[in-house]
């Protein structure tokens, strides 16, 4: 399947019940459809450094920020897929670097610094982040069921609903099925509004018509709020 490994847009977040939910997917109905992967059990594993530098500067809400994960879009055998990403925001507008590799080379080299094979800018620009921060190591693993719908337009607009947002510290492994704490409540789910411009005008009628407004969430500013905390100068683990 072909990818895209490069993103420039940006992404406004919302948290929504599921009846807001279902009213929107209504009006959605003759502009978009589920794209390729349809609904998907994304996994990610989150890294960071010994005193999740990254975690706590997401938290911050700066101009900027970045972090990096591995990700799949299904449980992942050693030699399968995955994708390496790093994601930097600044100013609103969200830039993600990507490469998929198998699930073993993309651990090894983020982990251990073992380069894959192949070279290009995107795996330098990677490599530099790694040296950058120095020691990484993963941090947490996160999960969500995602369904995903592109616009009919043939516009890079896109919508996405992420629900049953799961969070741990152990078995930091895409190979793991998605277990863990919640991050939202459960009466709530996560949209996402995705797009290198604007935003379609029914698309803005129908959040103002469902009192729909956005809000900021940080999956992993969230995982690390309520999987670690500060007490006495010291990093505890709540768990």
């Amino acid at each position: 399947m072909q990818y895209k490994n490069t993103f420039k847009r940006y992404e406004i977040k919302y948290r929504i019940t599921y009846k807001q939910k279902e009213e929107l997917l209504d009006i959605m109905a003759p502009h978009m459809r589920l794209d390729s992967y349809g609904h998907s059990i994304i996994r990610n594993i989150y890294y960071d450094t010994e005193n999740f530098r990254l975690a706590r500067r997401s938290l911050e809400k700066p101009v900027y920020k970045e972090k990096l994960r591995i990700r799949s879009y299904c449980t992942a055998g050693s030699d399968d897929s995955v994708f390496v990403e790093l994601k930097k925001k600044c100013r609103s507008v969200v830039y993600k670097r990507r490469l998929a590799l198998a699930r073993d080379t993309a651990t090894e080299w983020i982990e251990n610094g073992v380069l894959p094979e192949s070279d290009s800018q995107i795996l330098r620009e990677i490599e530099y982040f790694r040296n950058f921060y120095g020691g990484l190591s993963a941090a947490a693993f996160l999960s969500y069921e995602r369904d995903a719908y592109y616009s009919l337009d043939g516009s890079e607009f896109r919508v996405t609903f992420d629900d049953n947002i799961l969070a741990r510290r152990d078995r930091l492994s895409l190979g793991c099925e998605p277990e863990g704490i919640r991050l939202m409540d459960d009466d709530y789910l996560l949209m996402e509004i995705k797009t290198p411009f604007g935003m379609p005008l029914w698309m803005s009628n129908a959040l103002n018509r469902l009192k729909i407004y956005s809000s900021s969430f940080s999956k992993y500013g969230t995982a690390y709020t309520k999987l670690i905390y500060l007490k006495e100068g010291d990093l505890q683990y709540a768990f």
